[in-house]
C-alpha cells in the first residue's frame, strides 16, 4: 500500500465532484439498524492505516453507539468519499484540504470538519548516498512525479526558496506504486512521501539509508495544510448536527486513545486489516501518536487554510474568491460552542487566535 498517490490524484477529480453535488442522493441520512442506532457510512481516502486508528478504536471500543451510531467503514472504489458524500450516499469522508479545496469550486458542498493530523507530515524521501538533504539539491536530480501541478508548484517553490533554479530540476513520470524500487533501480533520486507510513517502510523496515525533506520544516516558503482531514455535507450539519457531534466526540476519543496507547492502536488496525505489515504498522502507530494534536484533537485553523487556499490562487490552481471560511468547521467538535450556524463560523473565530497559535506553526507538535 502507498499512501503517497493521494497528493497526484486530490486535483485532479472536479468535473465528477460538480456533477455529485448537483445530484444528491437519497443515501444514509434517515436510516437506522435494528438496534435503534442511526447508521452513519465513513468513506476512507485509502486502503486502512495508521491515519485511520482512531476511527478503528472508536469502533471497537464502542464509542460511537454510545453516541447512538452505528458505524460502517467504506474502503473507495471508482468514486471518491467526497463525491458520495455530496451526493447523499454516504456521511462522512476521509479527504484532504487539496481535495476539497476544487471540490467545492466546481459545486460540491462539502465541509472539512476535523484534522486528523495536526501538520502536514509529507516529505521528499531519497538516497542518502544521492546528497539530497536541502531543495537546491534538487537541481540537476529526477524528481519522481505524479503530474500534478499541485506538486510542480510546490517542488518549484521549495527549490526556488532554497536560492536554487527550479527549471533545473527533471520531473520523470512514476512508473512504480513501490519506492523502494524506484529508488534502489534509479528510476528516481527522490519523490513525495509521508513519513507516518513510506519514510519508516523504507528506512525502518527495509533498511534504507535515507535522508529526507520535510515540508513542515520549510513553512516559511510553502504553506502547511490539513492531510487527512474528516468531511461532511453542509445539510447534514444542518439537518442533523447532533449525528456529527456524537460522531466526531467518538472519533476524538479515538484518536485521544491512539496518541495514548499507540500499541493498542496498532493491534485495532491489524485486527481491522490483518494483511498489513505488523512491524510497519506498530512503528507507524508510534510515530504518528504525538503528531495527533499538540492540544485538542481535530482542530483546524483559519490561518493555515488561509495559507493553503491562498499558495492555490497564487500558482493558478483555483480561481481567486474562493470561500475559505465555508469549507471550514471546528463548530461540531467536543468543547465546541456548538453553533448550527455557517460552516465559516469557526474560521472567523479563530482567527482572532492564531496570533498564540503562530509559536507552533513551524514546527511538529
Amino acid at each position: 500500500m502507498n499512501l503517497s498517490r493521494t497528493p497526484a490524484l486530490a486535483l485532479a477529480a472536479i468535473a465528477p465532484l460538480a456533477l455529485a453535488g448537483c445530484g444528491a442522493a437519497a443515501g444514509t441520512a434517515d436510516t437506522a439498524s435494528d438496534g435503534g442506532l442511526r447508521e452513519v457510512t465513513v468513506v476512507l481516502d485509502w486502503t486502512p492505516n495508521t491515519n485511520h486508528s482512531g476511527l478503528y478504536l472508536a469502533r471497537a471500543e464502542g464509542w460511537f453507539e454510545e453516541e447512538g451510531l452505528d458505524v460502517e467503514i467504506v474502503e473507495p472504489g471508482e468514486t471518491s468519499g467526497l463525491q458520495l458524500v455530496a451526493a447523499g450516499q454516504a456521511d462522512f469522508a476521509y479527504s484532504v484540504a487539496e481535495g476539497l479545496v476544487p471540490a467545492r469550486a466546481a459545486g460540491a458542498d462539502v465541509v472539512s470538519v476535523a484534522t486528523v493530523i495536526e501538520h502536514n507530515t509529507s516529505s521528499l524521501i531519497s538516497l542518502a548516498d544521492d546528497g539530497i538533504t536541502r531543495p537546491k539539491d534538487l537541481e540537476g536530480k529526477r524528481y519522481g512525479s505524479y503530474e500534478s501541478d499541485l506538486e510542480k508548484a510546490l517542488i518549484s517553490k521549495l527549490v526556488e526558496c532554497d536560492g536554487g533554479d527550479p527549471a533545473q530540476v527533471e520531473f520523470t513520470p512514476l512508473v512504480s506504486d513501490d519506492f523502494r524500487i524506484g529508488l534502489t533501480e534509479d528510476q528516481f533520486d527522490t519523490a513525495w512521501v509521508f513519513d507516518a507510513w513510506d519514510t519508516i517502510r523504507l528506512g525502518e523496515v527495509d533498511g534504507l539509508d535515507v535522508d529526507t525533506i520535510a515540508f513542515r520544516d520549510r513553512l516559511d516558503c510553502i504553506p502547511d495544510w490539513y492531510t487527512p482531514l474528516v468531511a461532511t455535507s453542509r445539510s447534514l450539519l444542518d439537518e442533523e448536527p447532533d449525528v456529527a457531534r456524537g460522531f466526531l466526540a467518538a472519533l476524538a476519543r479515538g484518536y485521544d486513545k491512539a496518541a495514548a496507547d499507540p500499541d493498542r492502536a496498532a493491534q485495532v488496525l491489524l485486527e481491522a486489516a490483518p494483511e498489513l505489515d505488523p512491524e510497519l504498522v506498530g512503528a507507524s502507530a508510534r510515530w504518528l501518536a504525538p503528531q495527533y494534536a499538540s492540544g485538542e484533537w481535530g482542530v483546524q485553523r483559519a490561518d493555515v487554510w488561509d495559507g493553503f487556499v491562498g499558495f492555490l490562487e497564487e500558482e493558478g490552481l483555483t480561481e481567486p474568491g474562493f470561500d475559505t471560511d465555508a469549507a471550514w468547521t471546528d463548530d461540531y467538535l467536543p468543547g465546541a460552542a456548538g453553533s448550527d450556524d455557517a460552516a465559516g463560523t469557526a474560521g472567523d473565530a479563530s482567527a482572532g487566535d492564531t496570533d498564540a497559535d503562530d509559536a507552533d506553526a513551524d514546527g511538529q507538535p
